[in-house]
């Protein structure tokens, strides 16, 4: 047993453990694979990015999905997938708001330069390039580079590639070469040249161009030994640099005259210590005489009389110098616009000595660059800015209608109006961390806010007040005690009561009062209420009986109530009656009574109402008699109460006010579940009132209708004014001020956003303030301080000794002085600031003269002399000889040495002109007076008298143009105008109401409005014209017509009148009468009588009808009663019946029928009804209102089937379904006339000097016209001419030639004029000259008025003139332009003497230009006449010019790779950097080399056959009179003659050329020709024609001499000759 359990522990430790064990390494196994399929096989997937969310600008985000896939496709848990490479699922963004578009754009610059892409091949036409363009997102406020990622949120980004074509390279192209230059005479060596230009220069990668210039050696003869000819020319070299003089020619500086001390030249060359003083020095040159085969001569052989000036005194070169950078001013963006661009900062330099002589000028003064985004992040967010509106003021109501406003001068106007707000800007900044908006209410100025602004006005409408409307008073009710629970009181009244149909809307007066009471006797609260039985006779059948009465117990509102509330009243069980026997009398039922005769009862009338009754059978024998004739009517009072009615009435409501009971309940009381300010009371006084009297005592009136005195109100809450906080205050200007300027203002202002309500704070008075601006920079004064001038300082000594006949210390010479900047105290200030405020520094150098001893001295000028006022006047000035030169003959020579000088004095005489147009017609000033950002809402005058400006042109006596202020203080001519008012469509008064369309019933009835005048100038427009009512203006509105007005009234039937004379017993058959008579049934004559004719005369009563008076012992029966009525749907088998009873029966003889009937048919006896609607009303409007919301009606009537207008009560008895509503809400549409802003300012004038400039102000549309509304006019904007101001410029004049100063040859300089015109700015102004002083600071430095320049040598390279501007040519692809801009090229060519200096000349000049209107250019080959078998071959363009190519074999550069690499680079810079790296074998540029015809015709193999030539295609053919005989292998084999040729008369041609050498040329000529009888469109020639009508004729011709001739005999017959058969093929010959 031990055994076994220890076997089998281990057996189960192993089985428990095992499992355990396998199924963790199934585990691990399965995360191993987990991991492995996470990193094989699950990826993680993502969607596509969604729209952008959030607010505006950067602060939006975007999403998208993210989800893990098995490679398998199928999705799986995020688990599976690597967390870490999870893509992200949210970015930030820049959320896109429509506001946005006005901000950013897309700024795409122009495209590049096609640029060929893949392989290159043989070019045809063109190849396949790329071009290329950049696109940037610019911020429009400032033009700043924002980030791209925004420009894409609002429009894709531009495409910035695209294909293009790159035409075929094109080589240059020059045209033919000019003729040779004449060579020099005599035996000397030289070259004679010749040039070409440039037509066309290379482009797309073409061959450049080649040599320009072509020489050739002259012949001449050899010049004998010693005798050569030459000419000899004075060369002047260029002036070397300004230097100082040395120390030991100090001595020799000034002229004889000076006794002063030498040291004062080195004062005048020393570097003084003022900084701002020109230093003089000396320059010299090289003089020297060359020969005209280039080789140096002695001078002496080229001066003749004076030796040319070698030496000259200069300014010292001295560099600008400025200071060092000043730090960098603080970032221009104070605050964060997110991914805007950043700011930029900048710093400034000075300068501290200005440039002389040939120095540096001065370089840029300030440096610009973008502020470094590291400290962006720490920069405040931007504010931003929003609309915003103030509440709408109260509905402005006008008069829109067309009539005067007289009519409605005590109208309460309602209706549709207008109401306003105002619109204003604030500003939104963000708090600090939390990034919550906050808003500053401060106005600012509208233009920071983008997008549109809300509206500023809307259409309104205020309701109309409407005054109460009442029913008509009920009936009277009965004798009630005040209060049922009191018993004792025996006090009464009776009342009547009316209801309220119309609420009271607007108006302080309530309705009237409802309820009227008299004061009565034996007042009861209930009653008992009988309903008769039927007759039971007390015994047998006939005889006296009873009523058995059921009663009721009902109080006076007719409600049932118990019995014993009705006890004090005798309750009647039964009621006597009786039924007739057979003798008895027969009486009928008493009638209704009559209408009381009296309203009411007074002492003079009471009111009384009777009843009767009539016999129907007279009694027999023994029966009841019956009564006598009074008997048959009764009469009783009736309307007993007195006329005199009282009534409570009230005054009105009194404000609704606080009440101290009434706190609790504001603390513990929701009124009707509003926000109210609490409730307070509202009192007002009740009076008992006596119709037709005063007040009377309270107790005359019922207190159970007392009204209220006190009633709880809402108490309105008081509304505070408020305003926003004062705008910031106008910026006062940064830049300074005159001093003598007037004071710069201030202003500010606050808006009202809620006006006061409700004794609510009253609004400030002051809603604008304006200040003087304080600390306002004055602009501080500086001058220049001019020094004596040095003395003249000339060249030294030491340099003049050296040259000939300059040993005098005299002629020109330069001299100084120094310039000092001063402050407004006379303090030495920096050279920067009077540059910046005293204009440009006076000159520091300026030529000077020592007169030699042999020149003419003179005193300085005199003043001029005074003008008069005449313009004819002039001016003088004098001067006289000094010294020794009073008595030289030279000297008194006027011509040369004028010592008077007259000028023309200024005149001051000025003439105007008119220019431009007449300006529209301006009425008022215009000028809008603003507070700061916001528009004032004035009215405008917008017609009546005006002014219209035309610009003016002054000018001065010698016609240039002045200041247009001299000819007029305005610059303007005026001209009264008219703006004609505006004429409003009128209209008529309303017409009367046309009658009912309805005599019965309902209908419509329809006002009018005609139109009286049309509208004209802008007027209010009229309405259009109703085609149905032929009316401008129709009102329609139901109307309702009684169908009886007047109606038929009867008085009870007489008695049966039995005709006694035929009847005894006064019985039977019998007449009845009755007066009828038409009275009218209308509410103010009701029951008047009218005349009959007015009622209906087919529906007149019988006034006459049969009667039967029964006789004793006959039955009596009643009449009879009414018909039954028919069902609702008439069917024939259907009836109606109608009743009477038995009143006596009588055994003998039997009653008549009780009973009768009739079929029910259709508009007989049976009708069917139905609801008929009127047509819609027009929108009727309440009270005095024009437009705005109303009513339209419709009025609901009853028709019966046989179109007979009913009571309506027949419709609604049979509760017929009534249709739609009979009413509904209605708007007329005001008449709003279109409202404008004030005008604004003028504008600047677009231009700031001379004509052409525009002045334009504009207004604004605030509300546009509706309905007929006076319409916005057409012109919105106003445009005048600016008078006509003088533009000043400078002028450059044209370069002078080159000037040598002495020399033949050599360097020079090139002058040109910088001179100031005045001109009107037009395409056609002619300038004129004027003071320099009006021109301002120079634009242009001075070196730009004077250029180096040469003038070539005997034996100098040079290069000749620029060419002319070639034609425009356009780069075209199969005849088709390329390029819309041109290309015009102009070429220098080289020319150098002699030939062996010809190695050491520099290359040639292209240059070339855009240009517009070009044209497409072929080149084709010519070709001239063979002679000899050459011909001239050449390139033609299609304009006509004869060109060559760089392949042409004159092309050829005779100097080398030296001219070629410099010509070269010289085109690289010069033609729009086109590269030219290659050479092409084929130049497209002029004609291809491919297509050029050859020059020199050769046959191969030669042609040595007999009679054989060289033909123009390069075979051999056979001369005139002989064919081609050809080998297989196309070759000539021999000549044949052609036979038929031997008779000398069949072709002379032919015989000449057998003994004469054929042209060969000519030959070729003909032998193409060919008769083409065809044109190229298929059609005969003329010619065909012709030689047809000809041969008809020459036939006929035949035809009629071969007639005549066979009467004659035929004697002299022959045989033609026989010919030969031509066998052998046509050699072209045109004579065949």
């Amino acid at each position: 047993m031990l055994l076994q359990q220890n076997w089998v522990s281990p057996r189960w430790t192993w089985q428990s453990l095992g499992k355990s064990f396998i199924f963790f390494v199934f585990l691990m196994l399965q995360a191993a694979d987990l991991e492995a399929r996470r990193g094989h096989q699950f990826v993680w997937k993502t969607g596509h990015w969604g729209r952008c969310v959030g607010d505006c600008g950067s602060g939006g985000t975007r999403s998208r999905a993210v989800w893990c896939t098995h490679t398998e496709g199928w999705t799986s848990h995020h688990a599976n997938c690597d967390q870490q490479e999870k893509p992200e699922s949210q970015r930030r963004c820049f959320k896109v708001c429509d506001w946005h578009l006005e901000l950013f754009e897309w700024d795409v610059s122009g495209w590049g330069s096609c640029e060929p892409g893949g392989e290159a091949g043989p070019c045809v036409m063109a190849q396949h390039g790329l071009q290329r363009r950049s696109a940037r997102c610019l911020q429009k406020l400032d033009r700043s580079v924002v980030a791209a990622e925004i420009c894409e949120h609002l429009a894709p980004q531009p495409p910035l590639e695209q294909a293009c074509l790159v035409p075929c390279p094109r080589d240059c192209v020059v045209t033919d070469f000019s003729p040779w230059s004449p060579c020099s005479g005599g035996c000397t060596n030289s070259l004679r040249h010749r040039t070409r230009a440039v037509i066309a220069p290379p482009l797309y990668g073409g061959a450049p161009c080649p040599n320009l210039t072509e020489s050739q050696t002259c012949a001449a003869a050899a010049c004998p030994l010693g005798e050569e000819e030459h000419t000899y020319s004075l060369k002047v070299g260029p002036w070397g640099e300004c230097r100082l003089p040395h120390r030991e020619d100090a001595s020799l500086d000034l002229g004889e005259d000076s006794g002063e001390l030498s040291t004062s030249w080195l004062e005048g060359h020393k570097a003084q210590h003022h900084p701002h003083t020109g230093q003089v020095g000396y320059q010299t040159r090289a003089v020297s005489c060359v020969r005209s085969d280039g080789r140096h001569a002695v001078l002496s052989l080229c001066v003749q009389d004076a030796v040319p000036l070698t030496s000259k005194t200069c300014v010292i070169a001295k560099d600008c110098e400025t200071s060092e950078w000043s730090a960098w001013s603080s970032c221009s963006q104070t605050c964060s616009w997110g991914d805007l661009a950043p700011g930029f900062r900048s710093r400034h330099r000075s300068v501290r000595s200005v440039a002389m002589g040939s120095g540096k000028l001065c370089p840029e003064l300030e440096e610009k660059e973008a502020c470094s985004t590291g400290g962006r992040e720490l920069l405040k967010p931007c504010p931003r800015f929003s609309w915003r509106t103030s509440e709408w003021k109260a509905c402005q109501v006008s008069l829109f209608d067309q009539q005067s406003p007289q009519h409605h001068k005590h109208a309460v106007l309602c209706g549709g109006g207008i109401q306003t707000r105002e619109v204003y800007c604030v500003q939104i900044t963000v708090e600090g961390e939390t990034h919550r908006l906050k808003e500053v209410s401060r106005p600012v100025d509208g233009k920071f806010c983008l997008g549109p602004a809300p509206s500023a006005s809307q259409l309104c409408d205020l309701p109309c007040p409407l005054e109460c409307a009442v029913s008509a008073w009920l009936a009277w009710g009965p004798c009630l005690p005040e209060d049922c629970r009191d018993r004792q009181g025996r006090r009464g009244f009776r009342m009547r009561q009316r209801h309220v149909i119309v609420d009271p809307v607007g108006t302080l007066a309530g309705c009237p009062h409802l309820v009227e009471s008299i004061p009565c006797e034996d007042p009861t609260c209930y009653e008992w209420i009988v309903s008769e039985g039927i007759c039971v006779a007390d015994h047998g059948k006939c005889g006296p009986g009873k009523h058995i009465l059921k009663t009721v117990c009902k109080n006076k509102k007719g409600e049932e109530v118990p019995y014993h509330l009705c006890s004090e009243l005798p309750r009647p069980d039964v009621m006597a009656c009786e039924i007739p026997c057979a003798t008895d009398c027969v009486l009928s039922e008493w009638s209704q009574w009559s209408p009381c005769s009296h309203s009411c009862s007074s002492k003079s009338a009471e009111g009384s109402q009777s009843r009767s009754r009539s016999i129907l059978a007279l009694p027999a024998e023994g029966g009841k008699a019956c009564p006598p004739d009074r008997a048959l009517q009764e009469h009783r009072a009736c309307n007993d109460h007195p006329c005199v009615h009282f009534f409570w009435e009230t005054s009105p409501w009194s404000s609704c006010s606080e009440d101290v009971l009434v706190t609790a309940l504001n603390a513990t009381v929701s009124w009707s579940g509003e926000a109210t300010c609490g409730v307070g009371m509202q009192t007002r006084k009740v009076f008992c009132m006596r119709s037709g009297s005063g007040h009377v005592t309270p107790k005359r009136c019922p207190d159970s209708t007392r009204p209220e005195t006190v009633r709880p109100c809402l108490l309105p809450c008081k509304k505070d004014c408020i305003v926003t906080p004062f705008s910031e205050w106008t910026r006062c200007p940064t830049a300074c001020q005159p001093g003598n300027a007037t004071a710069v203002k201030q202003s500010r202002y606050r808006i009202i956003i809620q006006d006061a309500a409700n004794g609510g704070q009253a609004c400030p008075d002051t809603l604008y303030e304006e200040r003087e601006c304080e600390d306002t920079p004055v602009c501080p004064v500086y001058r220049w301080k001019t020094h004596r001038w040095s003395h003249c300082v000339l060249v030294p000594e030491s340099v003049r000794q050296n040259v000939l006949g300059h040993n005098e210390a005299c002629g020109h010479g330069l001299q100084s002085r120094a310039v000092t900047c001063l402050t407004e105290n006379n303090e030495s200030a920096d050279v920067s600031e009077c540059m910046k405020w005293a204009g440009p520094m006076p000159p520091l150098v300026q030529d000077c003269l020592i007169p030699c001893k042999d020149d003419c001295t003179f005193t300085p000028w005199s003043k001029f002399t005074a003008c008069s006022f005449d313009c004819e006047s002039t001016k003088t000035r004098r001067r006289s000889l000094t010294g020794r030169s009073r008595k030289r003959d030279k000297c008194q020579n006027t011509e040369v040495y004028p010592q008077v000088e007259t000028e023309l004095c200024p005149c001051e005489v000025f003439t105007s002109q008119p220019h431009g147009n007449w300006s529209d017609c301006i009425i008022g000033g215009g000028k809008l007076e603003l507070q700061q950002g916001v528009q004032s809402h004035g009215d405008t005058k917008e017609c009546g008298e005006g002014v219209r400006l035309r610009a003016i042109a002054c000018y001065d006596k010698a016609g240039r143009l002045v200041e247009p202020s001299r000819c007029s203080s305005s610059g303007y001519v005026e001209e009264s105008c008219t703006v004609p008012c505006p004429f409003d469509c009128k209209l008529s008064d309303w017409s009367s109401w046309s009658p009912c369309s309805s005599s019965c019933g309902t209908g419509m009835k329809v006002r009018s409005k005609w139109l009286k005048e049309k509208p004209y100038s802008g007027g209010r427009p009229c309405p259009k014209l109703d085609l149905k009512n032929q009316a401008q203006v129709y009102e329609a509105v139901p109307c309702y017509t009684e169908c009886n007005q007047y109606s038929w009234v009867v008085e009870p039937w007489s008695p049966c009148k039995i005709n006694s004379e035929q009847n005894s017993l006064h019985c039977g058959e019998g007449i009845q009468t009755r007066k009828v008579r038409c009275v009218s049934t209308t509410e103010d004559h009701g029951g008047e009588t009218v005349p009959n004719t007015l009622c209906n005369k087919a529906e007149i009563p019988n006034e006459i009808r049969k009667c039967s008076l029964y006789c004793p012992n006959e039955c009596a029966v009643s009449d009879w009663g009414p018909w039954s009525t028919c069902p609702q749907v008439c069917d024939p088998s259907t009836v109606q019946t109608r009743t009477r009873q038995v009143l006596r029966s009588v055994s003998r003889k039997p009653c008549p029928e009780d009973s009768q009937m009739k079929p029910c048919i259709l508009n007989q006896n049976c009708f069917q009804y139905q609801y008929n609607l009127t047509a819609w009303s027009t929108c009727q409007l309440n009270g005095n209102a024009t437009c705005g919301r109303g009513v339209r009606k419709r009025l609901l009537s009853c028709v019966r089937s046989d179109g007979e207008m009913v009571s309506a009560r027949h419709c609604e008895q049979r509760r017929l379904e009534k249709p739609a509503e009979t009413s509904s809400e209605c708007v007329v549409r005001c008449v709003v006339d279109c409202r404008l802003s004030a005008w604004s300012a003028w504008s600047q004038c677009s231009q700031t000097c001379g004509s052409g400039g525009q002045m334009v102000r504009g207004r604004t549309v605030l509300l546009k016209a509706a309905a007929e509304g006076r319409p916005c006019p057409a012109q919105l904007s106003q445009h005048r001419s600016c008078p006509v101001k003088p533009c000043y410029s400078w002028h450059l004049g044209p370069w002078s030639p080159c000037r040598l100063q002495g020399g033949q040859c050599g360097d020079g300089l090139q002058f040109r004029n910088l001179t100031c015109v005045v001109h009107d700015a037009s395409v056609s102004a002619t300038s004129q000259p004027v003071e320099d002083a009006l021109c301002g600071e120079l634009p242009l430095k001075e070196s730009v008025l004077q250029l180096p320049c040469s003038v070539p040598c005997p034996g100098d390279c040079h290069l000749t003139e620029w060419s002319e501007w070639s034609s425009c040519e356009l780069t075209c692809i199969d005849g088709r332009s390329f390029e819309t801009t041109g290309r015009q090229a102009r070429s220098r060519a080289l020319i150098g003497q002699p030939a062996e200096n010809m190695e050491s000349c520099s290359g040639q000049v292209v240059e070339t230009r855009p240009c517009s209107g070009g044209r497409c250019y072929e080149y084709l080959w010519k070709t001239s006449l063979w002679r000899d078998n050459v011909r001239t071959v050449w390139c033609q363009r299609s304009d006509g010019v004869n060109v060559t190519d760089r392949n042409h074999s004159d092309c050829e550069i005779p100097a080398g790779a030296v001219t070629y690499k410099f010509f070269l680079h010289r085109m690289k810079t010069e033609i729009h950097g086109q590269h030219f790296e290659a050479v092409q074998e084929v130049g497209k540029g002029g004609c291809a080399l491919q297509t050029k015809p050859a020059e020199v015709r050769h046959c191969s193999p030669a042609c040595r056959k007999p009679f054989s030539y060289c033909t123009q295609r390069g075979v051999c053919g056979c001369e005139r009179g002989y064919t081609e005989i050809m080998r297989s292998n196309g070759l000539l084999d021999y000549c044949m003659k052609v036979p038929g040729l031997e008779d000398k008369k069949a072709d002379v041609k032919t015989i000449a050329g057998k003994n004469k050498p054929v042209n060969s040329k000519m030959h070729d000529i003909f032998k193409g020709w060919s008769i083409q009888p065809f044109n190229p469109d298929g059609k005969l020639k003329m010619w065909v024609y012709g030689v047809s009508a000809s041969g008809f004729l020459i036939i006929v011709l035949l035809i009629f001499t071969s007639f005549l001739m066979c009467k004659k005999s035929k004697q002299h017959q022959s045989t033609p000759p026989q010919q030969k058969p031509l066998t052998l093929a046509y050699d072209g010959d045109i004579d065949m």
